[in-house]
């Protein structure tokens, strides 16, 4: 259906702009009974929340006025979480609002407060910030909220959860009483019900979810990896898809900035978003990847907040999210307003009953696979270098006079090796990948995880390994340093890349502990091992001697001259009859005084000693109870 009218120069913005259907939550907050009212809503990411809170608000900001008047107080207030959303909220509002003649100014952290008050200064209508740099401004005289009759709080769940909560009860009671407050959350938790229901009269619930379809548009794939091949895995995904623009979310500060070093150097351009980044180190990397400058955003989760990007067709969890909320934040930001994306988890060996259970409370289903190999990303820039796409393309007389020369100078042969050999050297090289474990089955025995091909996936073999199935290996922590498989099997599974059911039998000495890996992942264990940088060392071994195990448990201990062990017990002798103990019966010794002359006179150590009176002690006698 088209968009209802809801203002004439909001209409002519939508229709330049190319908006032909309102999304669904566009469509439920521009139903006619829902105005002037405040509006509690819940929608998915990517669902056009920022049109919708726009197109919600102008019949209380404009009215029936054509135009905006002179800019005073401002009349609508937009509070965002995050200094990029609420950017992307004020360019937003700045188109659709550009006919009416709207005056927007932005507060947000780490841009320069005092030009944000000459701003506010001159005169606005809408103003958007994030809560902090808010705050300050009403501290400082410089934001009045007097005239205000819209307040929008977007994505709300998530300034509650970032330690927002006395900041917005502080700016909102600022406002008006009579303002409409339009609340957007993606789900509305207990807090945020407290919340409206204190900030919100008579609010109408909206619930724009469309559960069956929340993710329709993305594809969801979980790439098997060993620990120690993220970042090739990272480059091989990003080779074999080549999305126009992507985006790789990582969880640490240190982890994006070695990230992105690693794809520079391989020939990526790159950008990168975190906290430490000044406001301007941001927009630019965010320019960046708008216009081109950049392909691969590397990223922590302070992008994965309704920020929107144009073409961007693949998000990459090289580390994987915290919770659900983060999995499905950082996946919205691909498949957004209809279009389609990819998500791709790379999960190592340890962290696979945390990826499913991710995956299990977000509702998404994933196909596991291997990421891709070095010759499947070759077969497919083949693939990609025989488009149709290439030779449909116009060609210019300019261009076709260099074709015609290269024809009558070269054969054919010559010109397709050097086109073929500039392409690729345009684009960085794949890496080699090894599969963990195309057989692995799912950690929980009701999931059922499948292949590439639809197939069920294979569970694991059991614990036991047969002999001719293992190899042997040491690692030089033995017992004398407390050595116990309740901490070394995580550790095994961690450098080697390894799970529980690869590993056989553990023998512990003293000195090192040997340990059985299955056949089947010994070169893996092996690349895996050599490239650890752990201070244990694990190196191939032979496997431990029937008696290793005996003579390793008293290795140290010093021996008899007869060569026995010091506390070894004499043997059993017989009597001659050969019935009873040879040694002599036990006889009990009576009691004598010592011979260095202590108790000389010959009473026992414990005998009643007769009594003498001290010095100054005088005996009375007992007289009987004292009366009174």
């Amino acid at each position: 259906m088209p968009f209802p009218a809801v203002h004439p120069a909001l209409d002519r913005a939508l229709l330049n702009k190319g908006y032909a259907e309102p999304t669904p939550v566009q469509a439920a907050v521009l139903e006619g009974e829902h105005a002037d009212r405040d509006l509690l809503v819940s929608a998915q990411t990517g669902s056009g929340k920022t049109v919708a809170f726009g197109l919600a608000a102008a019949p209380t900001l404009l009215g029936d006025k054509p135009v905006f008047g002179p800019g005073g107080a401002p009349l609508c207030l937009a509070i965002a979480p995050t200094r990029e959303l609420a950017m992307q909220v004020a360019a937003e509002l700045q188109w659709l609002y550009a006919d009416a003649g709207a005056k927007i100014a932005t507060c947000v952290g780490g841009m320069d407060a005092r030009r944000e008050a000459r701003a506010l200064g001159f005169g606005v209508h809408i103003v958007v910030g994030t809560p902090g740099r808010l705050k300050d401004h009403i501290d400082r005289g410089n934001l009045d909220l007097s005239a205000l009759k819209v307040a929008v709080l977007d994505e709300a769940d998530e300034m509650l959860d970032m330690g927002f909560r006395e900041d917005l009860e502080f700016i909102l009671d600022q406002a008006p009483a009579e303002r409409r407050t339009l609340l957007f959350s993606a789900t509305i938790a207990r807090e945020i019900a407290t919340l409206a229901k204190r900030y919100q009269k008579d609010a109408v619930r909206i619930d724009a979810t469309d559960k069956t379809r929340q993710h329709a548009d993305i594809e969801y794939r979980a790439y098997r990896i060993a620990p120690n091949e993220i970042e090739h895995a990272v480059v091989n995904t990003l080779r074999w898809f080549e999305a126009p623009r992507a985006m790789v979310f990582c969880s640490t500060r240190d982890s994006v900035r070695h990230l992105q070093s690693s794809l520079l150097e391989r020939g990526f351009s790159t950008v990168s978003l975190s906290g430490e980044m000044g406001q301007r180190e941001r927009t630019d990397a965010l320019q960046s990847l708008r216009d081109g400058r950049a392909r691969v955003c590397v990223a922590t989760d302070v992008a994965a907040r309704g920020l929107d990007l144009p073409d961007l067709g693949l998000v990459i969890h090289a580390e994987l999210p915290m919770n659900r909320a983060g999995l499905l934040h950082r996946s919205g930001r691909t498949g957004r307003a209809g279009k389609k994306g990819v998500s791709v988890m790379l999960v190592p060996h340890s962290r696979r009953r945390k990826a499913e259970r991710l995956m299990d409370e977000a509702g998404v289903d994933a196909v596991w696979s291997g990421a891709p190999t070095f010759d499947e990303i070759r077969k497919a820039d083949e693939d990609r270098l025989l488009s149709p796409s290439h030779f449909e393309a116009e060609v210019s007389d300019e261009d076709m006079v260099v074709a015609k020369r290269m024809i009558a100078e070269r054969t054919p042969d010559e010109i397709a090796a050097a086109l073929v050999r500039l392409l690729r050297k345009e684009q960085p090289a794949p890496e080699e990948l090894s599969d963990p474990g195309a057989d692995r089955g799912p950690a929980k025995r009701d999931r059922t995880v499948r292949n590439d091909d639809g197939t069920t996936a294979q569970p694991w073999p059991g614990e036991r390994l047969g002999a001719d199935d293992v190899v042997w290996f040491r690692l030089d922590v033995g017992r004398n340093r407390n050595a116990d498989p309740k901490w070394l099997i995580p550790l095994i599974c961690r450098i080697g890349g390894i799970s529980k059911p690869q590993i056989g039998a553990i023998r512990t000495f003293p000195e090192e502990t040997r340990f059985e890996i299955a056949k089947t992942h010994e070169k893996a264990f092996r690349d895996a091992v050599a490239a650890s940088k752990e201070e244990v060392k694990i190196t191939p071994s032979e496997a431990p001697t029937p008696g290793s195990m005996k003579a390793g448990r008293f290795a140290g201990k010093p021996r008899r001259e007869d060569g026995d062990r010091p506390f070894k017990k004499p043997p059993f002798k017989r009597a001659e009859g050969g019935e009873g103990d040879a040694r002599p019966p036990f006889k009990k010794k009576p009691w004598a005084p010592k011979a260095d002359g202590a108790h000389a006179g010959g009473d026992k150590p414990y005998a009643k000693k007769p009594f003498k009176p001290k010095p100054g002690f005088k005996k009375d006698g007992f007289k009987g109870k004292p009366k009174g």
